[in-house]
């Protein structure tokens, strides 16, 4: 197979822990042909959406892991597999992206994930699709609602609808002496529609990473597990990544979404767990893969790219 790769620039990629690394490595084990591409490489031109794609051959020197030809303006017509695999923020730079895979698509490129699917599940909001897995939660930009919500359940946990990594999420409760000043941050004083979420206090135990493939589990999830004193879990954060079997809830979770996410057009995606709870629906990127491979012998990259044969 010819696959093309959309990323971030590949010399910030940690070859040690990165998912699309793991990916491309595998799939060149198996002697795919692979090419990678910046966000700003895919343009449209006289009708057609091209890629300035740059064959990658991967290299076996930890240090200097990869060599990059010149850039060829390439049809994503003339890929078996076009993966989107850029970081957020979820900015309109990345919506416009979108639209150029989605008008790629139509003419014919196979693009994972879809685009228009990228957009329709944000990865805050999407889990309202699932409500039978949600904790208590509120959407608003109304500061009025936010404070009783927070009255109500007494512990929450807000955050914004467009971040990553755990970047401006608050623990509060309802006698927090910053409670005010924090909601009319969040929210810019009314402007910004933000996500309030009772706190779910099994986060102690880690904020479960389940990686889905083409509709399927991975059978182990990456639970990151919050460092003293901090409230997240996530790896960016300074959470701690330990594999574990998923549970009998987490495969009751993993059954019910797979096969609509799938039907979606989402090929790759990673569903946050805490608790018995579905806090997020992660479609842009999702990440986990190596951590997973490296501390239980089951091989992730594999299941990716065993999935993506099938397909292609």
């Amino acid at each position: 197979m010819r696959i093309a790769i959309i990323l971030d620039p590949i010399e910030h990629i940690k070859s040690y822990k990165d998912s699309t690394f793991a990916i491309m490595r595998e799939a060149a084990k198996r002697g795919h042909a692979l090419a990678v591409m910046a966000q700003g490489d895919v343009i449209l031109r006289d009708h057609q959406v091209i890629g300035f794609a740059r064959k990658l051959d991967m290299l076996d020197d930890a240090k200097r892991w990869y060599a990059l030809e010149e850039a060829v303006a390439t049809p994503l017509t003339e890929f078996d597999a076009v993966l989107m695999r850029k970081d957020p923020p979820f900015d309109m730079e990345y919506v416009f992206s979108t639209y150029l895979l989605e008008l790629a698509e139509a003419q014919g490129a196979h693009i994972l994930n879809q685009p228009a699917a990228i957009r329709d599940y944000n990865e805050k909001l999407a889990i309202a699709k699932f409500p039978q897995f949600m904790a208590p939660t509120l959407v608003t930009r109304q500061p009025a609602l936010i404070h009783a919500f927070i009255t109500e359940h007494q512990d929450v946990i807000v955050k914004p609808l467009d971040a990553m990594g755990g970047a401006s999420v608050f623990r509060v409760t309802a006698t927090d002496v910053n409670l005010n000043v924090i909601v009319e941050t969040m929210t810019e004083l009314g402007h910004r529609t933000i996500m309030a979420q009772r706190f779910i206090p099994e986060i102690a135990q880690g904020d479960k990473r389940i990686l889905i493939i083409d509709g399927e589990a991975v059978p182990y999830a990456l639970a990151r597990i919050p460092k003293a004193g901090e409230t997240r879990g996530n790896l960016a954060a300074g959470g701690k990544g330990v594999a574990q079997p998923l549970t009998p809830r987490d495969r009751d979770i993993a059954a019910t979404l797979g096969p609509v996410l799938k039907a979606a057009g989402l090929f790759l995606v990673g569903l946050d767990v805490i608790g018995d709870y579905l806090t997020e629906i992660n479609v842009t990127s999702p990440t986990g893969m190596q951590e997973i491979s490296a501390q239980t012998g089951f091989d992730v990259a594999g299941m990716f790219v065993d999935a993506l044969e099938r397909q292609c």
